[in-house]
């Protein structure tokens, strides 16, 4: 069984305490790195890290006075520290701290999310398993197209968040690197061996290039592979919202005991879960966007990207979190109403099985625009006229010539449509 996070984890990530807390955990692994290479002594590691602590409230007090807020963090962790605090943050400057700490707050958020996706992967297995047998309709341009399953339908699901995850994996990869080179990447007070031991300390790579800030196209794949996901859930549940449409009634999201759809009508059932995430998709796009403004810095370094970035992180990932757990629970609640995609599929007399008797007149040595002309005369008159399509052929003497009743009726076999189900499901773990 997978783990489940709670849903309060991912926020603390960005709460301003553990930010802080991934500050001091960066330049505690550059001090251990320095002691490493015999340049910090052991008696004076040992008493920054045990000293080295810091207050929230005593960091936003400096603050406010020297406005800089690494510098009101390092003021805090040195006014506990004492004499030994002249050890940290030796040869670093502010965005060494700053991007190496925000790498590891993506890494943990990336985990969290990566295993919602598990969790939500696992339920649209179980789902698809439930309904591989179970007929629905197929629609292009939202019309009826040709009969299928619902387990098919899911199986498209399934790969989308599959290769999104492959995707977002890809990404939280690439941004798991962390910089230790002091201003504008120079290393000209620090060394890359530093670097490469805090890196290694942290669980990081050493980015291969920073200016003085690691390139921001890094935190744009991060956070379009989120905007993706976002979008894949919208996909979902647009098709969900459309399949509760009273007049299609497919499916319906769960409705709990007591809930209420709306103030004025008692009878309202709503596909509100499909409308949120719908909604939310727009935010985690539009925070992606800010995320492509972040890339052309001035030079070797500006901080345009940080204020923009202070939002974009914690809301995309929170809300990330949020959708795929929304999501899941709505998968796993979902009314599935097998009697009403039946009905829908053999509405109007079966028009839907147009094609099969086009392809058996053909085969009969009718030519395809002929062919095509009748069949089309004989569907859309069961829908113009709400009729019967099969009843229309059997009635029609120019189809008659060709086929007779047993061969027409054959036509209107479903189990020729599910034939090749079992191939579908065979890609997939299901």
């Amino acid at each position: 069984m997978i783990e489940r996070y709670s849903r309060e984890e991912i926020s603390k990530i960005w709460e301003l305490k553990s930010k802080f807390q991934y500050y001091l955990d960066v330049e505690l692994a550059v001090c251990k790195a320095y002691n490493k290479l015999g340049q910090i002594p052991d008696e004076a590691l040992n008493d920054i890290v045990s000293k080295a602590n810091f207050s929230v409230d005593r960091i936003d007090e400096i603050e406010r006075e020297v406005h800089h807020d690494v510098i009101a963090f390092l003021t805090n962790v040195n006014e506990n520290v004492g004499e030994n605090s002249r050890y940290i943050h030796m040869g670093m400057t502010s965005s060494d701290v700053i991007d190496t700490a925000l790498a590891l707050q993506m890494q943990d958020a990336g985990k969290i999310i990566l295993n919602d996706l598990n969790v939500l992967l696992e339920t649209l297995k179980d789902k698809a398993k439930e309904h591989k047998d179970t007929i629905c309709i197929g629609r292009s341009h939202g019309i009826h197209a040709e009969p299928m399953t619902f387990g098919v339908k899911l199986c498209g699901w399934i790969d989308l968040f599959e290769r999104n995850k492959r995707n977002f994996e890809k990404a939280l990869e690439e941004a798991k690197v962390g910089q230790i080179s002091g201003p504008v990447g120079t290393y000209s007070n620090i060394t890359p061996e530093i670097e490469k031991l805090t890196c290694e300390f942290l669980g990081l790579k050493p980015a291969k290039f920073s200016t003085q800030v690691i390139a921001r196209d890094i935190h744009a794949q991060y956070l379009q592979a989120l905007a993706l996901i976002a979008s894949i859930i919208e996909q979902v549940a647009v098709e969900l919202r459309h399949l509760q449409r009273t007049e299609v009634l497919e499916v319906e999201e769960g409705f709990a005991k007591g809930q209420k759809g709306s103030s004025a009508m008692p009878h309202k059932k709503n596909p509100i879960s499909g409308e949120n995430l719908s909604g939310l998709a727009r935010i985690v796009r539009s925070n992606s966007i800010a995320a492509m403004e972040n890339i052309p810095l001035w030079h070797e370094r500006d901080i345009s990207h940080s204020s923009a970035e202070r939002i974009i992180f914690p809301d995309s990932t929170i809300l990330v979190d949020y959708m795929l757990a929304r999501l899941e629970k709505t998968i796993k609640n979902l009314v599935v109403h097998k009697d009403n995609m039946l009905k829908n599929t053999n509405l109007f007399g079966g028009i839907v099985f147009s094609q099969k008797v086009l392809l058996k007149l053909c085969s009969k040595g009718m030519l395809r625009e002929d062919a095509y002309r009748l069949v089309q005369r004989n569907a859309l008159d069961a829908f113009n006229n709400h009729g019967s399509f099969v009843e229309n052929l059997l009635k029609d003497n120019e189809v008659l010539e060709h086929l007779t009743e047993q061969e027409i009726k054959e036509c209107f076999n479903i189990e020729d449509y599910l034939q090749n189900i079992e191939q579908i499901y065979k890609r997939f773990d299901v």
